[in-house]
């Protein structure tokens, strides 16, 4: 069951402007071309980003056309997400379906990003791939599945921020809840089952300043960021000697940004190293945390003068479906019915909004087109794939919600 809290439904007040010969009405590929032509570049990626709010007035004007009670959720001024309802009979699960606004900046991509070009099969432009392809099989699946009514509620969730901080996911999140979720996201026909984690921290060495000639009168803080990166050597060699996750593999760690000293003749006084690790499911954050803290504070036992501030930047958990929850074992079998084949079930080394629908609750996972090109300087997605992609979500939430 639909759960809102809050906004009540809107109403876009322009269904006038928006003809089905327009915008694809129920082809897939064509409502895919149509919103890549609008600019929705992630405004904390590129500063001349334009967000979400043309493309999520688009959304939720195309929804409300086809019956869907709309909401807009927009916290964030300037970033909007989009949430379209289609109320159940009665009686039946839920199924939210999850796709992103947001796309990566265009700096150094070739030819016309906004041009939603289609040729030799391809649909080519930013966000093709990552993920208006997919965006366009949610709209699609959602309206044909519920051309005839459902017991269960369809939640159609367009979110902004994906490709930042996620801040569009966690919203809708606060307010809607569902019986279980699909994240569309560009898995090439595969079903994304698992993903990685990651955490980032600052970590800043406190020394003393000497001069240069001088040097046991200070404390050396790039000294010291020495001795931490072989310290974290160690922590990885000891990640890679684990049993590997059968999807995932390893957990990582590794040092992304250093910085320290002032000029040549003198003693470094401060040192700060950013360091990421990257975590498997069954890693929390904090565990993350105290496993960092243990090996600082072992160092500073055996190092005179060591002292170091940890802070925590950001961190999300790792993600991981039950191979036997209902929407994993009605997505597989509906992909394997349209494609022809067994799906792949596959990891990914990358953090999704998957992980906060699963913490929120709610079984999940991932499924979009195939192509290429995602954050690159040239994107597309097969024509195919994203008709594949709503034929399979179509059916899926005929099955889940009926």
């Amino acid at each position: 069951m639909a759960t809102p809290t809050e906004p009540g439904p809107v109403d876009t007040g322009r269904h006038s402007t928006l003809e089905p010969a327009a915008n694809g009405h129920l082809d897939p590929v064509a409502l895919a071309a149509r919103l890549i032509t609008i600019d929705s570049v992630n405004p904390d990626l590129a500063p001349d980003g334009a967000g979400e709010t043309e493309i999520a007035a688009w959304c939720a004007e195309w929804l409300a056309t086809r019956g869907f009670e709309v909401h807009r959720l927009e916290e964030r001024v300037g970033r909007p997400s989009i949430v379209g309802i289609k109320r159940g009979t009665g009686g039946g699960r839920s199924l939210m379906l999850n796709a992103h606004l947001d796309t990566v900046g265009v700096d150094g991509y070739e030819g016309d990003p906004f041009a939603g070009e289609r040729h030799a099969g391809r649909l080519h432009g930013r966000g093709a791939f990552d993920t208006k392809g997919g965006l366009a099989a949610v709209l699609v699946a959602a309206q044909r599945a519920t051309l005839t009514p459902l017991a269960g509620d369809v939640l159609v969730t367009l979110v902004a921020d994906e490709e930042f901080g996620s801040s569009g996911t966690e919203e809708v999140l606060r307010r809607f809840s569902a019986d279980s979720a699909v994240v569309v996201e560009p898995s090439e026909l595969s079903l994304t089952v698992c993903h990685r984690g990651f955490a980032w921290f600052d970590l800043t060495l406190r020394g003393r300043a000497a001069h240069g000639s001088m040097p046991e009168q200070g404390v050396d803080a790039i000294r010291h960021a020495g001795l931490v990166l072989r310290a974290l050597d160690d922590l990885r060699t000891g990640l890679e000697q684990k049993p590997p996750h059968p999807l995932l593999g390893h957990g990582t760690v590794r040092v992304a940004v250093i910085a320290g000293g002032t000029d040549a003749a003198t003693v470094a006084p401060s040192c700060t190293l950013t360091i990421e690790r990257r975590t498997l499911p069954g890693e929390t954050p904090d565990a993350v945390e105290a496993e960092l803290r243990r090996l600082l504070d072992h160092l500073a036992q055996g190092t005179p003068d060591f002292a170091y501030t940890l802070t925590r930047l950001v961190a999300r958990a790792a993600f991981e479906a039950d191979p036997d929850w209902p929407i994993v074992l009605e997505l597989a079998e509906q992909a394997e019915r349209v494609l022809g084949h067994p799906v792949e079930q596959r990891g990914e080394p990358f953090w999704t909004d998957a992980a906060l629908v699963l913490e929120a609750g709610i079984p999940c996972l991932l499924f979009g087109v195939d192509g290429g090109g995602a954050h690159a300087t040239e994107e597309w997605a097969t024509e195919r794939s994203i008709h594949q992609v709503a034929e399979v979500l179509e059916t899926t939430i005929v099955s889940i919600c009926a």
